[in-house]
This record gives structure tokens, C-alpha cells and sequence, in this order.
């Protein structure tokens, strides 16, 4: 037998042995699966439970304290459940936003040359960075339901009132103002993924990217007056009135929801502005300096500069963080903020499907961060430099 033969010999022998490890582990988990489920469905038929999601068509039967969404009791448990996802995702866009942009600020002023910016923003990411969440949030709703007043709803200022049920802030209402906003939003976005293109398709043809930073909010702004023109006949003020501590009309920003996004941004920005430090020490001093050079200021150097090439340090650490947002959501549980785990415990306390409903639970929280993922895993190849 020849080397070369031998060697196919020896490489098929592995082959083979590699395959039959792997199928004796597949088969193994799939039995181990197979009697948990065979396990599972007989402790339920012995006491009673039927097994299966037919009662996601159910009657929800109970309330909710806050929506995003449309909801009543008479609605199904699916849709109490799509509520409550939606109420999730509102909390984990609107943390991811305003930590990002605080942690920008903050990471910028820890590499400050000015002490107090520098001290001050060290010493918020120390406190954020060292404090459990939960222990953040409960401090804030304790905290705010101390200073509130409880009898009557007081005017901070002209049509602006506090009281234990929330900070009530004035609103515009008409019939079709659902309508409108998902036109505008639709119409926005697809001017912005115009632009994208056309400003690219410029600066490959002619070497300079064009200001398209103006051109975008010149033309948003232009469709923001053409949706208020076209509708404003319809657009009513809806202030808030006080009736001791209720409050009706305007919008409400009950103490749970605010206690949520201030902790969760608090908390989050600690570690976005490190994240942020670490990514504007990895540029080289020579690109600022470059930046210099050539009459930039700092503030210019930063952000034509300097900030494109952190981007490609800091897209993978961030997105982690904001698929911990979505995670550290679950803690509202403490405070009684009505999020899809809220929800999803009352669901499985009522209908007694706690197998099924945490399997929904972890179905929905999978599909979230994964395609939370794959968003964040597309902006990172973006910005990545283009081998030739």
C-alpha cells in the first residue's frame, strides 16, 4: 500500500468515527428530549392539564395598566401576548437610544482634558457599572412615589401636572393621526434609504460624499409640514385635567414607565460610555492630529474623523448591550410595569400552560436578540474596511 493510500485510508477511518460520534450524540439529546416530553405529558394528563395552545384563543380576562397597543380583557391571550411584546420593544428601543446618545456624550468627556467633565462622567460609569439594576429600579419608583403628591395633581407648569398616577404632559389627538404618522414614517424611510443610495452612488462616481446630513433633515422636515397641513382641520389639543390625584386627557407617563427608562438608561449608559472610551483610544493620535493638519476642529476631527473608525471597534461590544437591554426588560417585574413577562406570568398563572407559556417565552426573547443580531451584524459589515 502506497503513502497516498494509506493516508485516504486513515483519513476515512476518522471520517467515519467522527460521524458515528456525532450520531450517537444527536441520538442521545433526542432521547433525552423525547423523555422529558413523554415525562411532562403524563404529570399533566395524571392531574388534569390538557397540553397544546388552543388557549392562546382564549379570553385574556385580564387588565393591563399600560399599552402601546390597543387592548381590552376581551381580547385573546395572543393578542395580550403581542401587547405585551410590543410594550418591550418600546422600552428596549427607547433605552438603546437614549443610552447610545448619553454614552457618546460621556465616553467623549471621560477622555475630556476638562477634570470636572471627566471626573463627573467617571464617576457616573463607576456608580452604573457596580450597582444591580433591580436595585436601581426599585430606588427610582420608591424614590418618585415619595416626592409625588398623593392627594391632588400638581401644575409644575401651564398644563403640565404630577401626581402618584404619573407626570401628564399635553397631546394632539385626530381621527387620523395613526394613519398619517405610518405614512410619514413609511415616506421617511424610504427617502432615507434613497438618500443612502444616492449619496453613495455620488461619492463612488466623483470621490466626495455629498452633505446629505441637510438634504435628509431639509426633506423630513418638508414631510412632517405637508402631514401637519394636510390634516391640521383634524388635530385637536388634548390637555390634562386634574380630578384630585387622577389625571384625564394629555398623555400619561405613569411612575412605573418612567422609572423604567431613567434606571435602564442610567444603568446602560455606564457601559455604552466605555465601550465608547475604548473605542475613540483604539484611533491612532496621528488621525487626529492628521485632523488638525488640515484645519479641522476638534469637534470636526471627531466626527469625520474620528468616530467612522471607532465604529468599527465598538459596533460588535454594542450590540451585546443592547441585546442586555432587551434582557434586563424582565426586571420590571419588580415595579409592575406591564412588559411580555409581565404579561406572560398572569397568562400562565390563569390557564396553568406553564410549559408551553415558557416555551413562548424564550421562543420570543430568542427571536428578538437574534434578529436583533442580524441587524447589528449588517450595520458591522458596513462599516468595515473593503479589502481590495
Amino acid at each position: 500500500m502506497t503513502a497516498v493510500e494509506r493516508a485516504s485510508s486513515v483519513f476515512w477511518t476518522r471520517r467515519r468515527r467522527d460521524l458515528a460520534y456525532q450520531t450517537l450524540s444527536l441520538l442521545a439529546v433526542f432521547g433525552f428530549a423525547t423523555l422529558i416530553v413523554a415525562t411532562a405529558s403524563n404529570n399533566l394528563a395524571e392531574r388534569g392539564i390538557e397540553a397544546g395552545t388552543e388557549f392562546l384563543g382564549d379570553r385574556a380576562g385580564f387588565s393591563l395598566s399600560e399599552t402601546s397597543l390597543p387592548y381590552s380583557p376581551d381580547d385573546s391571550n395572543l393578542w395580550a401576548i403581542l401587547v405585551g411584546i410590543g410594550n418591550t420593544l418600546v422600552v428596549a428601543g427607547l433605552v438603546s437610544l437614549y443610552s447610545t446618545i448619553l454614552g457618546l456624550f460621556l465616553g467623549i468627556a471621560r477622555i475630556s482634558d476638562n477634570p470636572l467633565a471627566a471626573g463627573l462622567s467617571k464617576a457616573w460609569v463607576e456608580v452604573a457599572r457596580n450597582s444591580p439594576p433591580i436595585l436601581i429600579l426599585l430606588f427610582l419608583y420608591s424614590a418618585i412615589g415619595k416626592v409625588l403628591p398623593i392627594v391632588d395633581a400638581v401644575t409644575l407648569m401651564p398644563h403640565i401636572l404630577v401626581s402618584q398616577r404619573g407626570f401628564a404632559l399635553p397631546w394632539f389627538s385626530h381621527p387620523g393621526s395613526a394613519l398619517s404618522m405610518a405614512l410619514g414614517a413609511a415616506a421617511a424611510i424610504a427617502l432615507l434609504l434613497w438618500t443612502n443610495r444616492a449619496v453613495t452612488r455620488a461619492q463612488q462616481r466623483t470621490g466626495r460624499r455629498p452633505p446629505w446630513l441637510k438634504f435628509v433633515s431639509l426633506a423630513l422636515g418638508s414631510i412632517f409640514l405637508a402631514l401637519v397641513l394636510f390634516t391640521w382641520q383634524d388635530i385637536k389639543a388634548d390637555l390634562p385635567v386634574a380630578n384630585g390625584p387622577d389625571i384625564s386627557g394629555g398623555i400619561v407617563v405613569s411612575p412605573e414607565f418612567f422609572s423604567l427608562i431613567v434606571g435602564l438608561t442610567f444603568y446602560t449608559t455606564g457601559f455604552v460610555a466605555e465601550i465608547i472610551r475604548t473605542g475613540l483610544l483604539s484611533v491612532p493620535r496621528g488621525q487626529w492630529e492628521a485632523g488638525y493638519s488640515i484645519g479641522l476642529s476638534r469637534w470636526r476631527t471627531l466626527r469625520l474623523v474620528v468616530i467612522p473608525q471607532m465604529l468599527r471597534v465598538i459596533i460588535p461590544p454594542m450590540t451585546s448591550q443592547y441585546i442586555n437591554i432587551v434582557k434586563n426588560s424582565t426586571l420590571v417585574i419588580a415595579i409592575g410595569y406591564a412588559d411580555f413577562m409581565v404579561v406572560m406570568g398572569t397568562m400562565i398563572n390563569k390557564t396553568s400552560h406553564a410549559i408551553e407559556g415558557t416555551l413562548i417565552i424564550i421562543a420570543t426573547y430568542l427571536l428578538i436578540n437574534l434578529s436583533l443580531s442580524a441587524l447589528m451584524s449588517r450595520v458591522n459589515r458596513l462599516v468595515q474596511v473593503a479589502e481590495r
